[in-house]
């Protein structure tokens, strides 16, 4: 069928077939995300929205809100379920406590996240423009929705549309401009221009926007090739990492009963030979664990911390994710208990101690104002913490001796475009341990690693990165991975520090690019209004 017939189909489409369409346009976006990566398809998704736009019709406002809004919820429904089915494995883990849970989910949580995409195309209608411009006011409001949906009720931003451009390296680096909010905006725009090749009548209507898009795709490549250095980044003098990814299985992690078994996992396989030169801990200076290491609080383990000294050899410093106790505050019967990196040193003393600001909802706690009815169904958070964990008081720097200044970021706080660098002093590099074991196989542990390392990109701060099954690894200041260990498996991995690159244009300025993106792509659409 030609492309015509394909938009008539579409545009003239009602009823359940209307939302099919929809659905599948929106889950055929999940292929440009990894691990496939697959981003030339970004235009499916796109496309499609265009023609369900033009379908949306009513002889009122409200009508043409209403079917406009009924066809990006089903658009963004198919999204987020091909892009979010992972999920359900964190409801395996334990499943005789919420396997019955799981399509809250893999299905609760994508119905509800379509709410932002279905009001994006609601607002769209309204000022639809007949030509091209109708591309960019499309890609506005779907960019405002998503800004939207990374702040609103703390913030979800997993996924976001400008991943879908991200996979390619060089096209990625065009996010140290715009952040992944402006390069939401060209994704889409770039992504729908195909649209008027099936609706426009003249050939210039007809094939402009496939040809601008095309030369905006070529020159966001050449940027990206003049942007990133041809060889290696320089190393920081005198860092020797060595990250220890253990691969264990999370109903195994979490069993107080297990606590010593895996504290000897981890030493004897941080002390594991990797080549002539490295014969185990006495060749490096930095020895890394993952996010929530111990089933026990290690301030509050004397025995294991002694261990961990013994083990240690002289100016040797480990940094781990452990939980850890707070002061109990006045009027509570129990301590505070945080989500944390911590630091040890070669005497077994934690020296430095970042607690986790960005908690995961339903994961680590549960919202205040859901959370009676939520026990009400018998659900807790995943996190065994008697009331879930509490949130640290301020995103700050950790310093470690031996390390120039790190941005401590714990596993969910890496997905936050502008809000990953803390105040203050600008920090050398990344440090994000994470734990991913809850997602097993899946394509999650992937999209975390793919957002993580854009972070690098815009902020110009390598990336050292520590997850329990993976994908653990280090990234240089453009996006490089420069080395790495693939999820599923056990092992070390040793590896130097990139250095820090120069603030980027985004590091300057932040999300008021995409303010200024958005206030010209509304302009450009109202000019283009014919």
């Amino acid at each position: 069928m030609p492309i015509t017939g394909v938009a008539e189909a579409v545009i003239l489409a009602w009823g359940w077939r209307r939302r099919l369409i929809a659905f599948a346009a929106g889950a055929s976006g999940a292929l440009a995300l990894p691990p496939l990566d697959l981003w030339p398809l970004v235009v499916l998704p796109m496309t499609f929205a265009i023609w369900l736009m033009d379908g949306a019709v009513g002889t009122t406002r409200w009508q043409r809100f209403r079917s406009a809004f009924v066809a990006g919820w089903w658009w963004g429904f198919g999204f987020f379920v091909a892009g979010l089915w992972w999920l359900g494995a964190a409801f395996l883990v334990e499943a005789d406590k919420f396997a019955w849970a799981m399509p809250l989910g893999v299905v609760a949580l994508p119905a509800f996240l379509a709410v932002f995409p279905a009001f994006a195309f609601g607002a769209a209608r309204l000022f639809w423009p007949k030509g091209a411009g109708r591309i960019l006011v499309l890609a506005a409001m779907l960019g405002i929705s998503e800004w939207l949906r990374g702040h609103v009720l703390t913030g979800f931003p997993w996924n976001v549309y400008g991943m879908m451009l991200a996979g390619e390296i060089h096209l990625a680096q065009v996010a140290s401009l715009f952040g992944l909010y402006g390069l939401t905006l060209f994704a889409v725009a770039i992504g729908a221009a195909p649209a008027t090749l099936g609706t426009a009548a003249g050939p210039s209507g007809r094939w402009a926007p496939s040809l601008l898009a095309l030369a905006a795709l070529a020159a966001f490549f050449a940027y990206g090739v003049w942007r990133m250095p041809p060889g290696p980044s320089p190393l920081v003098a005198g860092v020797k990492l060595r990250l220890m990814q253990p691969n264990l299985p999370q109903d195994a992690k979490f069993n107080g009963n297990n606590g010593a078994a895996i504290l000897d996992h981890y030493l004897e396989l941080s002390d594991r030979a990797t080549s002539p030169q490295t014969p185990g801990l006495q060749n490096v200076t930095h020895v890394i664990w993952p996010e929530s290491a111990f089933p026990f609080l290690l301030g509050r383990t004397p025995q294991a911390l002694a261990r961990i000294a013994a083990a240690l050899p002289p100016d040797v410093t480990l940094i781990t994710g452990a939980a850890r106790a707070g002061e109990i505050l006045p009027g509570e019967g129990r301590p505070p208990i945080y989500n944390s990196i911590q630091v040890v040193n070669d005497e077994g003393a934690i020296v430095a101690s970042y607690d986790k600001v960005h908690l995961v909802p339903f994961g680590e706690y549960l919202p205040p104002i859901l959370g009676t009815l939520i026990r009400a169904v018998g659900l807790s958070q995943f996190v065994s913490v008697p009331g879930g964990f509490s949130a640290g008081s301020m995103h700050l720097p950790l310093a470690i001796k031996g390390l120039p200044t790190a941005a401590p970021l714990i596993c969910y706080e890496a997905v936050f475009p502008g809000a990953v660098v803390p105040r203050g002093p600008r920090p050398a590099f990344f440090l994000n341990l994470t734990n991913d074991g809850w997602f097993g196989q899946t394509s999650g542990p992937y999209q975390h690693f793919a957002q993580a390392r854009l972070r690098s990109i815009e902020e110009g701060l390598p990336l050292v990165r520590v997850a329990n099954t993976g994908i653990s690894g280090v990234v240089d200041a453009y996006g490089r991975v420069v080395a790495s260990l693939p999820l599923g498996s056990e092992g070390v991995l040793d590896a130097g520090l990139p250095r820090s690159g120069a603030p980027t244009f985004y590091a300057r300025w932040g999300d008021l690019v995409f303010a200024g993106l958005l206030a010209l792509f509304l302009a450009l659409a109202r000019i283009l209004r014919v």
